[in-house]
């Protein structure tokens, strides 16, 4: 370890500020660089040897290529998570010199805490469920705009019709509903426009979704499959659950997977006074809200059939036993949350993180029985 050469790296769209800790401890910067491959290709031959050196920089809007391209390079290179970064308090200069420098001096004394990277094909896949959360989000504004314009002119849907943005809303609007001056007839057309280009698109999304799970390696494939005996996770929630964890073996227990979601209450602890408030919210916001949606069915007394059975169909008992020990557990604690007075957005939340804890059992036993078939082929 004497010879290693920390590398902090800050990156941005077009440049990359470089700084080194070099091994009799100064850390110096390198100045600024172009983000582009055959600029980082002549730092590393500048720096030496590709043994002694040890990148990192922090993960961001720039994503792993330049973690891809050094890895490539045979350059050991970790991803760090920004919010996990020492801050000093009376620290109030920021450049990216000063950030890249101490980067470099974190790395070098083992503060920084990394991230797990994706391959290309797992990024592919996170990107695509990604891509779907921005269609709902979408699909959801242009609902919105649609009934807020319709309330601003006293136009209200029939009392028979009690879902608003539904399939046959739309058809009602488009039946019913018009304008005498041109301009709200165009306003119209363009918001109903909207609204079914977004159903249309989320439709596409999620067959290609369906396409991609069903082609993926066969330990992902199987673990997407288990994790939809669980009541409220379909394959939608299955999908997005694996592509934003990746490997569920690579957390060593259930409480890690947890604080990976950030559903883990708050906590100020000192003395004999013991302080907890609200969920930290610090992990993944995609899985998070996962959780919390696949919650809200444990609502429901225990109950197996339908398209959760037709789910279940060809997993093993063990898998089945587990989801099936999650719907009592769950629906029982809340009941039992709710009879306490908590509000049901606390208790989802609470199940929602506990549902995590089965939610591992499963992919790791799923994960490590793919492994042994695959090791006796």
């Amino acid at each position: 370890m004497k010879n290693i050469r920390f590398v902090g790296l800050d990156v941005h769209a077009e440049t990359i500020a470089v700084a080194v800790a070099e091994p009799n401890g100064e850390v110096r910067s390198l100045g600024t660089i172009p983000n582009r491959e055959e600029s980082i290709r002549k730092l590393v031959r500048k720096l030496g040897p590709v043994e002694q050196l040890r990148a990192c920089y922090e993960a961001g809007p720039t994503g792993y290529v330049l973690y891809w391209q050094l890895t490539a390079l045979g350059v050991k290179c970790d991803v760090v998570a920004p919010t996990l970064i020492p801050v000093k308090s009376g620290d109030r200069v920021k450049t990216d010199r000063r950030d890249a420098e101490k980067l470099a001096r974190c790395h070098r004394a083992g503060d920084l805490t990394p991230v797990w990277v994706p391959d290309a094909a797992h990024e592919a896949l996170r990107d695509l469920v990604r891509a779907r959360e921005a269609a709902k989000r979408d699909q959801h504004r242009a609902r919105q705009r649609l009934g807020k314009f319709l309330l601003r002119h006293g136009i209200r849907r029939p009392d028979t019709m009690k879902t608003a943005g539904s399939k046959p809303h739309l058809e009602w609007i488009k039946m019913k509903v018009h304008f005498d001056l041109p301009a709200l007839e165009i306003t119209l057309i363009d918001y109903v426009h909207e609204v079914e280009h977004g159903a249309q698109r989320l439709t596409r999304l999620e067959t290609a979704i369906g396409e991609a799970a069903r082609s993926a390696p066969p330990c992902m494939r199987a673990v997407i499959q288990a994790l939809q005996a669980l009541r409220g996770v379909a394959e939608i929630g299955a999908v997005t659950i694996v592509a934003e964890v990746g490997e569920l073996s690579r957390f060593p227990g259930a409480r890690q997977l947890m604080g990976y979601s950030g559903l883990v209450p708050s906590e100020y602890s000192s003395g004999a006074r013991r302080i907890q408030s609200r969920i930290t919210k610090t992990g993944n916001a995609h899985l998070r809200r996962v959780m919390v949606e696949a919650a809200w069915a444990y609502q429901f007394r225990p109950w197996l059939g339908g398209y959760l059975l037709k789910r279940q169909t060809h997993l093993s008992p063990e898998v089945k036993e587990i989801a099936w020990k999650a719907q009592h557990r769950w629906h029982g604690r809340y009941r039992e949350l709710l009879r306490q007075g908590k509000n049901k957005p606390q208790i989802v939340t609470a199940i929602g993180r506990e549902l995590l804890g089965f939610i591992w059992a499963i992919g790791v036993m799923t994960e490590n029985q793919h492994h042994t078939l695959a090791a006796a082929a």
